[in-house]
């Protein structure tokens, strides 16, 4: 092809014009002007080894990992710092392992409107949503094990989530077992990946979302409200049958005590009775008249100690018995005139 020749040899004169011509040109008759120059060839052989140098010597930054590939077969992990890997017979593949990479399921833009739908163990559907935080932990495993790194780790993080639901009740799901839920995700998650030696590390699981269904979401929340509602009536209904169950034990224990003194106090007169006649028992075996006689006055005395007493005179006479205190009480100061006063 004539075009390819000329651009040949437009090149060698290009050349032999850098270079010089010492092939005895110059305007000499019989002069080689088509031969190429010694220099040539070292510059080419220095352009060549400085390519394969670049390709061969690289550097990995700390947060990164090397893997080198001998004829397309995994040979080795490069370590950060500068690494040579003879090209082309080693070639390498640079991986991030320390960037955190995010994969999120029902709380995403323009994700399905069920994709966060999932049937819990009573029956009943929760709306879910979170985030999977994850990196790099064996690049040779993320690169070779799988096809499609994130689209692994999104099915096995919505499978994982659907199976703890599946176990699960509703009610703690929406209340206070979020952190539970998602230390039991993360956990299970990390299982199933190294189960499939993606070579992928779980960094923590974002539980942001667990709500009814958007159609039922004000019924329920009606059913939540009349649950409160509930639980506060037999809160109080239980408050009230404490105090008035503490008031009749109080009442009961007061009860108790009052009749363990009364038997006590009966116990202890009855006993003292006792004391008192067999000292009278005692004293009236050493002498019988003088008690007996004691006996009747000291009845007597008890006996109209507390009434009236009149005295007969004949018939129609009666003088009443006035005690000392009687007489005193009954005794008027007659009142003196103003005059008298003054």
């Amino acid at each position: 092809m004539p075009e390819v020749d000329d651009l040949i040899n437009l090149g060698k004169d290009r050349l032999k014009g850098v270079f010089g011509d010492k092939s005895g040109g110059g305007g000499k008759p019989g002069g080689d002007r088509n031969k190429i120059p010694k220099s040539f060839y070292f510059i080419a052989v220095l352009a060549i080894i400085g390519f394969w140098g670049y390709n061969s010597f690289y550097s990995v930054k700390p947060e990164q990992r090397s893997v080198e590939l001998f004829l397309g077969a995994y040979s080795s992990t490069g370590a950060p710092g500068l690494n040579f890997a003879p090209w082309p017979l080693v070639t390498r593949e640079i991986v991030e392992v320390t960037r955190e990479r995010t994969v999120e399921i029902g709380a995403r833009e323009g994700a399905r409107s069920d994709e966060g739908l999932m049937l819990t163990g009573d029956e009943n559907i929760v709306d879910v949503g979170f985030q999977v935080v994850w990196n790099i932990s064996d690049p040779a495993k993320f690169l070779f094990n799988l096809r499609d790194q994130e689209k692994t780790i999104t099915a096995v993080a919505e499978s994982a989530m659907r199976e703890i639901m599946a176990r699960s009740e509703l009610a703690p799901i929406l209340n206070r077992d979020r952190g539970v839920v998602a230390a039991n995700l993360r956990e299970l998650i990390q299982t199933n990946l190294d189960n499939y030696d993606a070579g992928m590390n779980v960094v923590r699981v974002n539980f942001d979302k667990a709500d009814p269904p958007g159609a039922v979401i004000n019924s329920f929340r009606e059913v939540q409200a009349a649950e409160q509602e509930r639980d506060r009536l037999e809160k109080q209904a239980d408050a009230y049958a404490n105090r008035v169950l503490a008031s009749a034990r109080g009442e009961a224990a007061q009860l108790l005590e009052e009749a363990e003194g009364y038997r006590a106090q009966v116990v202890n007169e009855a006993e003292g009775d006792a004391s008192r006649f067999l000292a009278v028992l005692e004293e009236y075996e050493k002498s019988p008249d003088v008690t007996r006689k004691r006996l009747h006055i000291e009845t007597t005395e008890r006996i109209y100690g507390s009434v009236d007493k009149l005295i007969m005179d004949g018939d129609t006479n009666f003088l009443p018995i006035l005690s000392l205190d009687e007489l005193v009480n009954n005794i008027t100061i007659p009142e003196q005139d103003e005059e008298s006063n003054q």
